[in-house]
């Protein structure tokens, strides 16, 4: 459809996942990790490319990735926490010989995301208006995933802040549309959550 503008997944999996205790990136869901998962459903959406983000643990996690179609980008200061993930990956899309009209970052640690969700956000995006579609959380929170007009790469190639691009969503508001997921959205972010949202058929 010629009035979708090109879209950049990136998915960002460059944490250590400190409260795991373990790479998440490889932890198995279902007949998948949770990095291949998020792939998997990347690559079922109408996006034009699609990168991930590694940092941590790159030697073990960047050889699960066997599919031709993502780009790997190396954050070498992933550390510093998410904001440096999504500066890590603005800056190389900047570079990129490939033109997009927006980037639409997800985590690699949200299995309910939704091929047919991220493709409705990139169908809500309107060109040349400097929006912003964000998942809505709650009345009071707004978060991944979420798709940024390329107007904001520059704003985001700088970023260096663990908490990611929320200050962005509430200095940008005016431009921000929120849609509301019809999965669950939740992070799997300690052995707690892993076992509590694990498909069943791995039980």
């Amino acid at each position: 459809m010629s009035h979708i503008s090109k879209t950049a997944i990136v998915i960002l999996a460059a944490g250590a996942a400190s409260r795991m205790g373990q790479p998440k990136q490889l932890l198995e869901w279902g007949k998948h990790t949770l990095l291949t998962k998020a792939i998997e459903t990347a690559n079922a959406t109408t996006a034009a490319a699609i990168y991930v983000v590694l940092g941590a643990n790159y030697d073990t996690i960047h050889p699960t990735i066997k599919t031709k179609a993502v780009q790997i980008i190396k954050n070498e200061y992933w550390a510093k926490g998410l904001g440096k993930s999504i500066a890590c990956a603005a800056e190389f899309i900047l570079k990129d010989k490939e033109t997009y009209g927006n980037v639409l970052y997800i985590l690699a640690d949200q299995p309910f995301v939704s091929a047919t969700f991220l493709n409705s956000q990139m169908h809500a995006f309107k060109r040349n208006a400097k929006h912003i579609v964000a998942t809505h959380y709650s009345n009071t929170k707004l978060g991944v995933p979420v798709l940024f007009d390329v107007w904001y790469l520059k704003i985001l190639s700088q970023l260096e802040a663990d908490d990611g691009a929320k200050a962005l969503l509430k200095t940008y508001k005016p431009f921000v549309e929120a849609l509301q997921p019809e999965f669950k959205p939740v992070d799997i972010d300690t052995v707690e959550d892993y076992n509590k949202y694990l498909p069943h058929s791995k039980h």
